[in-house]
């Protein structure tokens, strides 16, 4: 049963937490209160990792030279989604262009050192492989799981299908009365320091001469189909040449300023960590079940759990509320279902933190309006955008140089599907 005394875990946390993750970097010290110049090449509104990946792609692009100028709201960053997150990455994807956006990733973290320039201060970032377990209650849901897998496998996964016998003799703590099969990503699925990702993209963009500023953007003005500048809360106006809404969460709401529509909104997703009188003699997979709850290990005796509010509305991006009652009513009596040598337990902490929602199909937007050529999206990840970010912020900047894709084709998450109403197929969405 439920303890409502909440205590610091002491273990190999793999997740730090929120209050960790909200202490100021060293570079935020970098950030001005008022620009240097009275117009830039690329203006980033949002400076988490979104905007601080488009802006450090950018300096690196050695056909571009021009003013980088990135706005952020908030530079102790304790409300944005990368603040918050679980940190976690997977392969086990239904559409073959997120599982490549994935292995990019993971590529690119595992020798992040190199990819960034050979700097000496800089470490490599390994990936803490207890693997994603998806469990499939019915005929439908199993078929989808094989499916996948096999493109998953063809495309160098390491994704296993596993009967309800194989899954009971590997993971014999599962209640699988349920379950027909499950999908495990034996491989490169697990947690990793996505924060360290953050902390050196934010980092290398500014001594590759990236601006950093302190503001809240309040106006967008537009003129003759393009967005001509910005207009700080300090009445302080800027110029230029390209605007891009890295704005997580608050997406929609820069999009307004500029006349846009896109459908983003915060939605609160609540994560709690908790001891268990009786652990597991095992690793715990980041298991989804089929009640939409995922759980995981987070430390030798100290397990993660993530689940959405019963009623997943829009919230104020600046609601962080618990509500302990889905704790009680819904999510304990699931995992303890589960999983019964979860009936006791105790919280060790808790915390809600948004998803930048894709209302359509819950996958991300990126590039720029049709109607609003130099206005760019790097919005809607809705709980994937960590491990999204190096090769979307790539992206994105080799279209603002290039006006094209020059390494992965990431055209099938363009603003258009949002004109046409139609979804990108996705359908493994936690």
């Amino acid at each position: 049963m439920r303890d409502p005394a909440l205590t610091c875990a002491d273990s190999w946390r793999a997740t730090p937490t929120p209050s960790h993750r909200q202490e100021p970097s060293v570079s935020q010290r970098s950030f001005r209160t008022q620009p240097e110049h009275s117009s830039y090449d690329v203006v980033i509104v949002g400076g988490a990792i979104m905007g601080s990946s488009v802006a450090w792609w950018l300096s690196q692009d050695t056909d571009f030279n021009g003013r980088v100028l990135v706005i952020e709201r908030d530079p102790s960053f304790a409300q944005c989604s990368t603040a918050h997150t679980n940190s976690c990455i997977r392969q086990q994807f239904s559409e073959a262009l997120n599982v490549k956006v994935s292995q990019f990733t993971l590529q690119f973290i595992k020798d992040l050192r190199a990819n960034m320039g050979g700097d000496a201060r800089i470490e490599n970032i390994g990936v803490q492989d207890f693997g994603y377990l998806y469990l499939a209650d019915n005929d439908a849901r199993a078929e989808e799981l094989k499916a996948a897998q096999a493109m998953q496998v063809a495309l160098g996964a390491g994704t296993r299908i596993l009967t309800r016998d194989e899954l009971a003799e590997a993971y014999p703590f599962y209640d699988l009365d349920d379950i027909i099969l499950g999908s495990h990503g034996a491989v490169d699925e697990g947690y990793w320091d996505g924060g360290a990702l953050f902390d050196w993209f934010r980092r290398k963009a500014i001594e590759a001469g990236v601006e950093y500023l302190s503001g809240e953007v309040t106006g967008v003005q537009t003129e003759g189909g393009r967005a001509t500048s910005v207009t700080l809360s300090d009445g302080t106006q800027i110029g230029c040449g390209h605007l891009v809404n890295a704005a997580g969460p608050r997406a929609a709401f820069l999009s307004k300023m500029a006349g846009l529509d896109v459908p983003i909104e915060p939605r609160k997703r609540f994560t709690w960590v908790f001891s268990a009188a009786n652990p597991l003699d095992r690793p715990l997979p980041l298991t989804v079940d089929p009640s939409g709850i995922h759980f995981r290990q987070d430390g030798p005796e100290t397990y993660m759990v993530g689940a959405a509010p019963h009623d997943d509305i829009a919230v104020a991006p600046d609601d962080f509320h618990m509500d302990h009652s889905i704790w009680e009513t819904h999510v304990w009596p699931h995992i303890a279902t589960r999983i019964p040598q979860f009936e006791a337990l105790k919280i060790v902490t808790e915390w809600a933190g948004h998803y930048a929602y894709n209302t359509l199909d819950q996958n991300a937007i990126l590039g720029p309006h049709p109607e609003l050529e130099n206005f760019h999206f790097i919005n809607g990840f809705s709980g994937h955008g960590l491990q999204q970010a190096p090769a979307m912020g790539r992206g994105l900047a080799e279209l603002i140089v290039h006006g094209s894709y020059r390494t992965m084709v990431l055209s099938p998450f363009g603003y258009e599907r949002i004109v046409t109403g139609t979804p990108f197929g996705e359908s493994a969405v936690i």
